[in-house]
């Protein structure tokens, strides 16, 4: 195989997005009592996204501001008072809770909100806000499961709520939305805390999320969860009921366009392969017959289903995570070759504009945690290789840009290198750039402006957000010109008369060496031989550079970094 790849040109501005967790980005209190409650701990706030921030978020270089957990989910805080009932405490993990076990699809988190009786009115002023910082809104939308006491009291006139009109004496009937375990209550032997209230009951049991049909789920099962029923009968050989449209489906659309008459410009579909494609089919189609801009990402992690999900589902775009993220990954930590990231997007190359590739988001370790890199620094070859080899979109998670190392012991979450999704905490690092950036440590500040300034080229320069790619390593493998390929990696972008020749070293020490570029790639890309002003276009440095069919381009890359080099005709 060749190491060409064409990509389309890009139509609109490259996508890049900012992934926060409103509960902890604004949360400014300091207490950080391990399992603290609300009132202890605080907890952030869709208000604190001011106009100031957003513009600051925007002039970073994102498009797109993906809010994680707005939905009501389970919590352990009592909003009894304002009409909501509580939660049983042992089917919520943690004080707050997951946002991934949505208590009502309708209604926006009351944790999130200065007013609760308003929290839908700073929802929609969020909404306003974002779009006039000129971003994008990207929200949850959680299909697979919901929570074990999912109830919406918001939900519009006349919308049956899910389960309502269930047969709950089937295990299985197309028209049902849950699963039920026919004969059996819920064992809650998986809560192994000491609670006041009295055990939690639920009969007959419904399946957990996880795709666990018994009635005795594990700590380790996604306990707090039950399985929607999309019309797939698993208990009965997998047979599929989609004729007539199941009822799920129908309330799941509705659900999609009531966040879009809002003004959501993108939905993250969680767990997206768990929900058949044939859905994915029926309501992404339903949704863009009125919203035509709405986009979709799904989260994914079968590439066997990529094409599926893209080509009959309708996804825009899907996570790269057991493709370059692993990859990557694996690389930085010095347990595979540099040479592997060729494989990455050949395996994928006829999709790949419709891939998200990051580095960090809420489901994996901090790249600076010491299950990572332990060093944000670290990383950067990898960053620059993840936001920079093609045009499809790419995201970072608050925190990732200062180096946020995630070694917090929240409470249910544990010192396990992830920022908590489950605890009322505030995060040092966000606090202090929430103060301004002359709060940030040295540290911070160099990661910060490193992330500024690449994620700046990727939004800016023609060749990084619309350009043509070209992998140059098929040709050096030699290591005669001291280019190695388990440390090392290259490759070309290009547009109209912006040329970038891009090396990365994945290796702690500064390394000279002859990068090969081959004949076809002057063809390929149109380039000319010479000599070449370059400017480094992350240090700002100036040097020369010599372009010839099948010769050497010398280059000198810091440990762990990269250099992005501009080409200029002498």
């Amino acid at each position: 195989m060749t190491a060409k790849t064409t990509e389309e040109t890009a139509k609109q501005e490259r996508i890049l997005i900012y992934q926060v967790l409103p509960r902890l980005y604004g949360n400014r209190q300091t207490n950080n009592r391990p399992s603290g409650s609300l009132a202890e701990n605080g907890c952030g706030k869709m208000n604190d996204f001011t106009e100031s921030e957003l513009k600051r978020i925007r002039s970073f270089g994102f498009t797109h501001v993906w809010y994680t957990g707005l939905l009501e989910h389970a919590t352990q805080t009592d909003y009894t008072a304002y009409g909501i009932e509580r939660d049983h405490p042992a089917i919520v993990k943690g004080k707050a809770g997951s946002p991934y076990a949505i208590k009502d699809y309708y209604d926006i988190d009351p944790d999130l909100a200065v007013n609760v009786k308003n929290r839908l009115r700073e929802f929609d002023a969020l909404v306003k806000r974002t779009h006039a910082a000129d971003l994008k809104m990207i929200m949850d939308f959680v299909p697979n499961h919901v929570a074990r006491c999912y109830k919406s009291d918001a939900r519009p006139a006349r919308v049956r709520d899910l389960g309502q009109d269930d047969d709950t004496s089937r295990r299985f009937s197309p028209n049902n939305n849950f699963y039920y375990l026919t004969g059996s209550p819920l064992n809650t032997s998986f809560c192994t805390q000491k609670f006041e209230e009295k055990p939690y009951k639920e009969y007959p049991a419904k399946a957990t999320g996880n795709d666990c049909f018994n009635a005795r789920p594990s700590v380790n099962d996604w306990y707090e969860t039950v399985k929607l029923n999309y019309g797939v009968d698993y208990e009965g050989g997998h047979r599929c009921h989609f004729n007539p449209v199941p009822d799920t489906w129908r309330k799941m659309t509705h659900i999609l366009l009531f966040w879009a008459r809002r003004g959501v410009d993108g939905f993250r579909c969680d767990m997206a392969e768990m929900v058949p494609c044939e859905f994915w089919t029926y309501a992404i189609a339903e949704v863009k017959k009125k919203f035509p801009h709405v986009c979709f990402i799904a989260e994914v992690y079968n590439p066997a289903e990529y094409r599926n999900y893209i080509r009959r589902g309708g996804f825009d775009y899907l996570y790269d995570k057991v493709g370059l993220y692993d990859t990557l990954r694996a690389i930085t930590r010095g347990e595979q070759s540099a040479a592997c990231i060729t494989g990455c997007w050949q395996s994928i190359d006829d999709i790949r504009p419709h891939m998200l590739n990051f580095l960090e988001n809420h489901d994996e370790q901090r790249i600076a945690s010491p299950f990572f890199a332990g060093d944000a620094a670290k990383a950067y070859p990898a960053l620059v290789v993840s936001a920079c080899m093609g045009t499809n979109p790419f995201m970072v998670y608050a925190g990732q840009e200062l180096g946020e190392p995630g070694m917090d012991e929240e409470g249910f979450s544990g010192r396990d290198g992830r920022t908590t999704i489950f605890d009322y905490w505030s995060v040092s690092s966000l606090r202090r750039m929430g103060l301004g950036e002359i709060y940030l440590t040295p540290s911070e500040q160099r990661t910060y402006a490193y992330y500024k300034r690449l994620l700046t080229l990727c939004r800016e320069n023609p060749a990084l957000s619309s350009g043509q790619f070209y992998d140059l390593m098929y040709v050096n493998y030699d290591r005669t010109a001291g280019l190695n390929p388990d440390l090392h990696y290259a490759f070309l972008r290009k547009q109209g008369n912006e040329t970038l020749l891009i090396a990365v070293n994945f290796g702690d020490r500064t390394a000279s060496f002859g990068v090969r570029v081959p004949s076809h790639a002057f063809e390929f890309m149109g380039l000319r031989s010479g000599m070449y002003a370059a400017i480094e276009l992350l240090s700002g440095e100036l040097q020369t550079v010599e372009l010839k069919p099948d010769g050497l381009s010398q280059v000198c890359v810091p440990g762990n970094g990269a250099v992005i080099l501009r080409l200029a005709r002498r």
